[in-house]
């Protein structure tokens, strides 16, 4: 019955392929070579293989004990996961790390500090979620991820604690082809009024019936970020788009800038609820993606100072 395997047997089957015999397995193992021999014969018999073909001097792999050493490390390697993983986790460590990140917030900065989390905590799961808006605040709200990299938003979240990264640039743009990109100077409100304007929808309803940053009565409600700059590209409406995800467009002349006197910059900041702070490996990477965004990590006390430049961005 393959339910009595137990854990030295399959370690002597390993042993004794590292090793080369028997007697050298049980001198690895810190055991006599009976007990070794014992193990190995009590697993073939459970398994109703021969794994080791014992006619030459030393034991040879038969061809199911080739195909079944893999299998066997990989139990074993998984065992010695889980040990260590539970080690960690008796010291404080998180089990797994759920974070979402509002949809301006920089790809290559999450990419770097993801791939810096990997070496540092190899055994903890990151699982990242995107989005925007209130949609990007309602998985920390509602307990599914312990961190938020998120956008302030000119509403009052008080179960929340706030910490500065950085502020991202917002800018004004459209296609070449679009008729807001003929006019030298500033853009009048009234000439903004009269095409579509792109804006970013909220998939909650923490923002329901509040718009900011929208200036004209013709908008087209996009449900993500890529969306939009696609559409702006293709000259269907204006909007406003984080710097650096337009910057190679403006440079390259595929989205031309607007000067409408609304950009401004977007402050992000790591959010989590103050009855749940992070972990260890929660406040590595709040302190990672401080250090890569090059800002300097404080608790937002006066928040109503941080925000007074984000409440009419535009999505």
């Amino acid at each position: 019955m393959l339910d009595g395997v137990s854990l030295d047997q399959i370690r002597a089957f390993i042993a004794a392929v590292d090793e080369g015999s028997f007697s050298a397995a049980g001198r690895k193992l810190y055991r006599v070579q009976s007990a070794v021999s014992g193990w190995i014969g009590s697993l073939e018999a459970q398994l109703g293989v021969a794994l080791f073909d014992r006619t030459a001097r030393f034991p040879k792999l038969t061809p199911e004990g080739v195909l079944l050493l893999a299998d066997a490390r990989n139990i074993v390697s998984g065992v010695n996961a889980l040990k260590a993983r539970a080690k960690l986790m008796a010291g404080g460590l998180e089990a797994e790390l759920s974070v979402v990140v509002d949809v301006f917030f920089p790809t290559a900065t999450i990419a770097a500090a993801a791939k810096a989390f990997a070496e540092r905590f190899p055994l903890t799961p990151l699982r990242l979620f995107v989005e925007g808006l209130g949609a990007a605040y309602q998985p920390v709200l509602d307990e599914r991820c312990s961190l938020g990299i998120l956008a302030s938003l000119p509403v009052e979240f008080p179960s929340l604690v706030s910490e500065r990264l950085d502020e991202i640039p917002l800018v004004m743009v459209a296609s070449p082809q679009h008729p807001l990109a003929k006019f030298r100077g500033r853009i009048p409100r009234r000439e903004l009024a009269k095409h579509v304007q792109l804006v970013l929808t909220d998939r909650s309803s923490l923002m329901s019936g509040k718009d900011y940053g929208v200036l004209s009565p013709s908008t087209w409600r996009l449900a993500d970020l890529s969306t939009k700059h696609a559409f702006l590209k293709d000259g269907v409406g204006w909007g406003s788009m984080p710097r650096h995800m337009v910057e190679s467009d403006i440079a390259l002349g595929s989205l031309v800038l607007l000067d409408a006197r609304e950009d401004f910059a977007l402050t992000m900041s790591a959010c989590y609820r103050a009855s749940a702070p992070p972990g260890p490996a929660g406040r590595w990477l709040i302190d990672c993606l401080t250090s890569l965004s090059g800002g300097v990590t404080r608790p937002a006390d006066d928040e109503s100072a941080d925000r007074s430049g984000s409440f009419r961005y535009s999505r």
